[in-house]
């Protein structure tokens, strides 16, 4: 394997197909299905002979439209998704002592719900693998602005194949490959997570604005890529 700089030169194509080939069963997918995880999945299965795995957060609160995705991607790439929910017993404790729209009181419980439905789960499916990818694209928001194509995140590589790609690069892609697309997009979403924790943003706003838009925090992250203090690091 070669050093972490000369893994980030290469293009994302050719990160992607390295670390299928470097890694093969050990290396997986984390997609939402929105347009970026959707290109690197395609770029897996464009031409690679190699194992690799794919695997989703199933918060219990997704939107309808997704699952049509996920089964969509079983149709289109003959690829078995994954699903990774949260713990039974954390899910009923949580609900029982907050109700299940906690995520409308204060920020602080809004943090609790993601932490139970996806840092948590994503931590315990990560010890499967010793690298995976990421659809984070420097572009998206102030805080994603200094994030690494290659980096290693307790003790597993966390490749971002498209961290240098603008908005363009990622519809171009979509358009020459006709990648499937999440229906929600033409609905007007630029982001999407939880159905509650999403909607379609005005032509004023930037990307995420449509994620948590209640809070008035400008950093809107779930925890599983970034801690409160704004770096690269999920938190437990």
């Amino acid at each position: 394997m070669g050093t972490l700089i000369e893994i980030e030169d290469l293009t994302a194509g050719e990160l992607v197909s390295w670390a299928i080939s470097t890694f093969a069963g050990e290396f997986a997918i984390a997609t939402s299905f929105q347009k970026e995880g959707m290109v690197i999945l395609d770029l897996a299965a464009r031409g690679n002979a190699g194992i690799f795995r794919v695997f989703t957060l199933d918060t219990g609160r997704l939107p309808e439209e997704t699952y049509r995705m996920m089964e969509k991607v079983r149709e289109r790439y003959g690829i078995q998704v994954e699903t990774v929910a949260p713990l039974p017993e954390e899910l009923e404790a949580m609900v029982s002592a907050y109700g299940p729209n906690l995520f409308y009181e204060n920020p602080d419980l809004r943090a609790l719900c993601c932490e139970i439905r996806k840092v948590r789960p994503l931590q315990r499916k990560l010890r499967e693998f010793k690298a995976w990818a990421a659809g984070l694209r420097r572009e998206q928001s102030e805080t994603r602005a200094e994030v690494r194509t290659v980096e290693e995140i307790d003790g597993r590589l966390r490749l971002c194949p498209l961290a240098a790609w603008s908005s363009e690069d990622v519809e171009r892609y979509i358009r020459e490959h006709d990648v499937p697309v999440h229906p929600l997009y033409e609905r007007g979403y630029t982001s999407i997570g939880c159905a509650p924790c999403t909607r379609a943003v005005l032509p004023c706003e930037d990307q995420r604005a449509g994620r948590w838009w209640w809070e008035q925090e400008a950093r809107r992250e779930c925890g599983i890529h970034f801690a409160a203090n704004g770096k690269v690091e999920r938190h437990a």
